[in-house]
């Protein structure tokens, strides 16, 4: 079915449209999305009414970030089973929608386990709907409340590796609320910090070709009151040089059983630059974004974007009907081939720490990163 769309103009400040909610209007339930390709233009809400619509969503990152794909893909199986849809063909549509991000494959197996669950037992299918939806109900609780300890670890670590405050904060892509069922991952440390008073700057990589960060995480940092500057991604050597740097903070798509840790293509230059600078590289994530079945770095299949999105000027989509299908500008001859991985591996040698809900792993190492996961295990 059609993708549909609820408008509201963009504001100055917080509060902002959640990034994702389940809604049950008359005409049946549905998937609410903050679309991100249109900010920061306009919030405009899309509404997924069946899984291929929430599919394309996913795809065109109308919703991304690991922790949401995760909760979007649970509230996908969920929409299937309570409209009737085939849940075991939704599941797989979802699961393969993004091949980086293991949170996404990680809900979806939540919310399926549990309608199939149901069913086992006896359930119709009203009932295994509402099953799989309390599943990702669950999920979606339990990221904002993993976001929460994650600030409170993350600021902890940088008051640790920088005492006396006045940290000035490099990140790279968007790793806040728009991200996460609560503020997010490496961004809510630094928001912790601003909240504190700990902040002097946060420094925004514009993270090309879509400029995530000149779009979402100066958007966010705008309407939370953060001091931050955007900078081209290229420039980020010369504000290590200038030692203006105090540390990197960045989230993650997937961390391998080796420590090996898949973010946004660019991650990884900054973590040569932070080595060699003697900068902290800290990332920041759930333990949901660990594959233990991933077993190191070379082994995490990294998405190839259309390369359009290089060749081609490629700016919010606007909401003009029948707009949707238009390319950007271009900035490349015809013809010109790109390359363009949407993610980039950072091994562990170069990652100072990395956060989780369950505290902070340094240094990171394989048997670190089992520990960590055995204790996640427990507290669940």
């Amino acid at each position: 079915m059609a993708d549909q769309y609820a408008r509201t103009p963009a504001g100055s400040g917080p509060p902002m449209l959640p990034s994702i909610r389940w809604d049950e209007p008359p005409e049946g339930p549905v998937l609410v999305l903050l679309d991100q390709t249109r900010l920061p233009a306009e919030e405009t809400e899309l509404v997924c009414t069946d899984v291929p619509a929430l599919v394309r969503a996913i795809r065109a990152l109308a919703v991304r970030g690991a922790p949401l794909l995760g909760i979007a893909g649970a509230y996908g199986v969920a929409l299937a089973a309570v409209r009737g849809f085939d849940v075991e063909d939704a599941a797989e549509q979802l699961a393969g929608a993004r091949p980086t991000a293991v949170n996404l494959g990680y809900g979806v197996r939540r919310a399926h386990d549990a309608y199939r669950a149901a069913v086992g037992e006896g359930a119709d299918q009203e009932r295994a709907g509402a099953a799989a939806l309390a599943e990702a109900r669950r999920l979606h609780r339990e990221d904002a409340e993993a976001s929460s300890r994650m600030a409170a670890f993350g600021l902890s670590l940088l008051d640790e590796l920088l005492p006396g405050g006045g940290h000035r904060i490099l990140t790279h892509c968007n790793t806040g609320a728009l991200v996460s069922g609560g503020e997010g991952t490496a961004f809510a440390v630094a928001l912790s910090a601003h909240r504190a008073g700990r902040l002097r700057r946060l420094w925004v990589d514009e993270t090309r070709p879509l400029l995530q960060g000149a779009r979402l995480t100066a958007y966010e940092a705008a309407r939370n009151g953060m001091a931050y500057t955007l900078l081209t991604d290229n420039a980020a050597g010369s504000l290590f040089a200038a030692g203006e740097v105090d540390a990197v903070l960045i989230g993650a798509d997937r961390i391998a059983a080796d420590g090996s840790v898949a973010n946004k293509v660019g991650s990884y230059p900054l973590a040569v630059l932070a080595g060699y600078h003697h900068v902290p590289f800290v990332v920041v994530a759930p333990t949901t974004t660990i594959d233990l079945d991933t077993p190191d770095g070379a082994s995490i299949e990294v998405e190839q974007r259309p390369g359009q999105e290089v060749t081609e000027f490629m700016p919010p989509r606007t909401a003009v009907a029948g707009a949707e299908g238009l390319g950007g500008m271009p900035v490349a001859p015809l013809g010109t081939q790109a390359f363009n991985p949407g993610f980039d591996v950072t091994p562990p040698e170069l990652v100072t720490a990395i956060v989780t809900e369950h505290g902070a792993l340094s240094p990171v190492t394989g048997d670190g990163i089992a520990e960590l996961c055995a204790r996640s295990r427990q507290a669940s």
